[in-house]
Formats: C-alpha cells, structure tokens, sequence
C-alpha cells in the first residue's frame, strides 16, 4: 500500500526542476547586473554583459544547428572566451569538450573525432598543432578562432568565423531553457592518456551544479570573492569555478600563463581572495625573484591538489602569507571532491607534526556522499589505523556518468557499486584519508611495499632539491628499487651520495633510491610530475 505522501504529490514544474549551474549566471545577471565579473588585461565586464555574451554564444550555435548532444570543442588558455563556452555553450545544449592546451596534435585529434566534435572554438596561440590535429579529422567542423587582445604572438586563422562575429549573430535575450533531464551531459574531459587513447569523462548538469555549489562551502567563500585563474580551465573544467564564482557573484581575474610576476600584480592591484592551482604554483611564487613579488594585501587563500605539498613549502606559503587547504580528487570526480578540512585545534602544532595534518587529503565533500579506504578484493573497508592500505573509493552525485563509447571501463571503474580511485591510501584513527601512492606507483622491493610518496617527502626536504619524483627500477635481485629524480634549485649543488646519506638518515635503508638521476622532472599541463616518464627514463638509466 502506497505510503500517504507518496498520494496526490507528484513533480511538477512548480516544485520540480532539473538542477544546471546555468542558472547561477542568470542570478548573478539579475541581482548584480553591473558588478565586475571579469578582469582581463585592461577589460572589465559586468555580469549582465557576461550573461547576455553567453546568451549570444548559444543563440549563435542554435542558428548554426548546433543542438542538444552535440559536442562543442575548446582549445582556449584562461581567457573571457572560455568562461563564456562553460555556460553559452550548454544553454545551447551542447555538451563542452575543454582540451588540454599542451597536448600534441595527434591526442587532439583523437579527441575531437572520439568526440565527435561539432564546432571548434580555438586561440590564436593553438593555431599550428590545431591545424595538424584537424589533418586528422575526417568530419567537419566549425572552427570559431578566438583573437585574445592580450595575445601579442603570432598565430593564423583556421576557420571562416571570428568569434566575436558569431556572437554578433547572435540574441542576447537568447530563451535558453534548462536541460530536459539533469542527468544530462554538460561537458566532457579526457584525461591524459598516459596508457593508451584517453578516456572521455562525463559530467552531468547535476554533478556540475552540486560541485560548483560544494567548492563555495568548502572554500568558506563569502560574497563577491575574487579568483585568480592559475589553475587551467580545461582541467575539470576549471574544478567547478566558473560555475561557482557566479552563486556569490564573485569576479574571474583572467591570466593566459601563470608566471609569478603577472600572479602578484594581480593579487595586489585586484585584491585577489582565492585561486587554486598545483605545487609547482606555490613554487613559482615562492621561488620568484625579489623584484617580482609584491605585498599581499591580505591572506590569500591557496587551494592545492595533486601531491601533498612537501613541509617546507608549506611553512614558505604560510610565511608568505597564503593559508594553503589540500584538496583531492580526479577527473571522474568532478576534479577535487575531498577537502582536508582543517581542525582550529591543530594550529599550535609546529613543523613536522603541522605538515603532517596539512598533507592528508582529507574528508568528503558535503556534495559527495561517501568516501572510504577499501579492500579491492573484498570491498570491506581497511581499519582506520592509519597503516592498512586499501583503495581510495568514492560513490554519490559529484561521481561522472562514465567514460564515453567505452562501457567495459565504465563497468571496471564501477565495480562493487564504489566509484574505484586506483589510488592507495589509509584511513586514521579520526576517518581522515591519507594517499600512499596510485596502484601503478607503489614499489615492491623484495616483497616490501615502498611508498614513493613517502621517500619524495624526505627528499623534498633536502634545501637542495626544487622538484623530485621517485619511481620503481627494475633490478635483478630485488625486483624493483626506488629510482629518484631530482631537480636541483637555481644555484643549489649536492652530490647523489650527499642525498642517498640524507634519506638513510631519515628513512628505513630499504626506501632510500638505489639510484639517483639529476634531471628537469617532466609534468603535465597541470604541474602534475609524470611518472610513466619518469618510468620509462628509470629503464634506460
């Protein structure tokens, strides 16, 4: 028998409506039409005017017959355009496929035929490996170029449309309408490919709404923050902010690259509250010569993700005046879905006890409803003493639909109803979560599990050492050896067997690295060091 509340109250359009961050700009438009939304150079545009642009860019797709499914392309660094694509582009009810700026031609154009691209928005700078990618796309595609006023390189034009062109066809009263189901797709990322073709991640209208609302919560942020692009939008789109800085009608301070020089004036001249970015950010700024930094004019809020920020550049960003929060998360979890929401009750601890607690990755989220460190095998949750390793696992709304065209994936990365990280971690006594290392990266040295993560921290405290990442060495007695590659600071010097004595000071004598490879430390776009690099050059060595 149907319970009485299920009787007579049923959905409606007056009670019921998909969740979009969509309407967020619409808000932002309508209580704060003529607040500064964005910053770029010497532009400044209000919110009605970046509402009524986003409008035009979904009206002009419309009118060009492009609709509800079709994937509209990105090839942008952090610019207006590209805030406008992450709304105007879904109010037409395409789906936005942001691509990574440092890919080469080849991986691009496996993303635009794989995703079945319907139009191409693409930066002056990008022209040359675009114009190779698009060699290998039998479709067609509409390719908008973008002309950055704050680009000063050379670059051509690909297509037979300027953007501001096709935003002049179209209506800045676009009715756009919201999606026909939230579950529908609103953007879609491939992630980097290190093995293989990349995998198309998808998110959904209702995913992005609750991230993008969860980033304000867990970034205590107040109305009217401004947010300093450091962190590429293509990445996670942006983590959720260009939808989030609308819910509090805050202002986007757009930069093309992040160089120390241009992230000082910035937060200096536009009082920059919050930006988000990886370690090698916080070292840009930190290891930025004196005539470049500026006075803070107040604390800067520091979101980090990727590895744990190493002790003594913890202790650098809070002397410079940057409170640093450490979050976690992946592409298929919306970007950062973990926070390691700090406890006021460990702000007198100092120095090694300090780092510590800041290198956790952390709680779930408010918008993720589950979070926990299980047995692959089992799927029983590993204790929380703070040493069972198990496997990071996730499970709620901010968990993407799956991977594009590729169901056995899908299905593997689903596996026992968890959303299944690949990341190894340990669960402490208070249920915080703690990564040991990715699945691929741990070292077994005769039957011993090696954590790199572990032997990359005490490296990172050598005063020498600027950059290192610490992979396995095939040996023939042990199976694997740690292999560490280090790159030196500007005007640093030490020997490998002045870091090889330092770490069997500070670590059992199985972890220390066997081997020792001075060498700039390859990374992703993002800052992220690239172990499958470092493993194939640990081969060769």
């Amino acid at each position: 028998m149907a319970s009485i509340y299920d009787r007579d109250l049923d959905r409606n359009p007056a009670n019921f409506q998909p969740l979009t961050p969509l309407g967020f700009l619409e808000r932002a438009a309508h209580v704060f039409p003529d607040r500064v939304a964005i910053v770029h150079g010497g532009l400044r545009r209000t919110y009605a005017e970046f509402y009524a642009r986003a409008r035009r860019l979904a009206s002009a797709l419309a009118k060009r017959g492009i609709g509800r499914g079709d994937t509209v392309a990105a090839m942008l660094p952090n610019i207006p355009a590209m805030l406008e694509a992450h709304y105007g582009v879904p109010m037409a009810g395409c789906v936005l496929n942001t691509l990574n700026t440092r890919l080469d031609a080849g991986i691009i154009a496996f993303s635009l035929r794989h995703g079945e691209a319907k139009a191409l928005l693409v930066d002056r700078e990008f022209a040359g490996v675009i114009r190779k990618a698009l060699a290998e796309v039998e479709h067609d595609i509409l390719v908008v170029d973008v002309d950055d006023p704050e680009y000063a390189g050379e670059g051509e034009r690909l297509g037979t449309t300027e953007y501001e062109a096709l935003l002049a066809e179209g209506d800045p009263e676009f009715a756009w309408v919201p999606p026909q189901d939230e579950w529908d797709a609103i953007t879609l990322n491939y992630t980097s490919g290190t093995t293989g073709d990349p995998k198309g991640v998808v998110y959904h209208h209702r995913g992005a709404y609750l991230l993008a609302t969860g980033n304000i919560v867990t970034c205590a942020m107040g109305k009217h923050p401004v947010y300093l692009w450091t962190l590429p939008m293509f990445h996670c789109n942006g983590w959720c902010f260009p939808w989030s800085i609308s819910v509090v009608a805050g202002t986007h301070v757009c930069l093309r690259q992040v160089r120390a020089r241009p992230m000082y004036d910035a937060i200096a001249e536009h009082g920059v509250t919050h930006l988000c970015g990886a370690p090698i950010v916080m070292a840009t700024l930190l290891n930025a010569p004196e005539a470049e930094k500026r006075p803070l004019p107040h604390e800067v809020q520091f979101f980090t993700a990727a590895a744990p920020p190493p002790e003594s550049v913890l202790a650098a960003m809070r002397e410079a005046g940057f409170s640093v929060t450490h979050l976690y998360g992946l592409t298929e979890t919306y970007g950062p879905s973990v926070v390691n929401d700090w406890n006021p009750d460990w702000d007198g601890l100092d120095g090694a006890a300090y780092a510590q607690k800041k290198a956790r990755q952390g709680v779930r989220y408010a918008a993720l409803e589950a979070l926990d460190v299980l047995d692959p095998q089992s799927m029983e949750p590993v204790p929380a003493d703070g040493v069972t390793m198990g496997e990071v696992m996730m499970r709620g709304n901010v968990v993407m639909k799956g991977y594009l065209k590729n169901p056995s994936a899908t299905a593997k990365a689903f596996a026992g109803g968890w959303f299944r990280s690949g990341d190894l971690g340990v669960k402490h006594p208070d249920g915080y979560v703690q990564l040991k290392d990715r699945s691929k990266d741990i070292i077994i040295s005769g039957g011993e599990n090696i954590s790199s993560i572990e032997v990359e921290d005490v490296l990172y405290k050598h005063p020498a050492v600027a950059a290192c990442g610490v992979v396995a060495k095939p040996d023939e007695k042990w199976g694997e050896t740690p292999c560490a590659f280090v790159e030196l600071r500007p005007g640093a010097s030490a020997t490998a067997e002045e870091i090889v004595a330092f770490c069997r000071e500070r670590l059992a004598h199985y972890k220390c690295p066997r081997h020792i490879v001075f060498s700039e430390i390859p990374k992703t776009s993002t800052g992220k060091i690239q172990k499958f690099r470092l493993r194939e050059m640990a081969r060769e060595a």
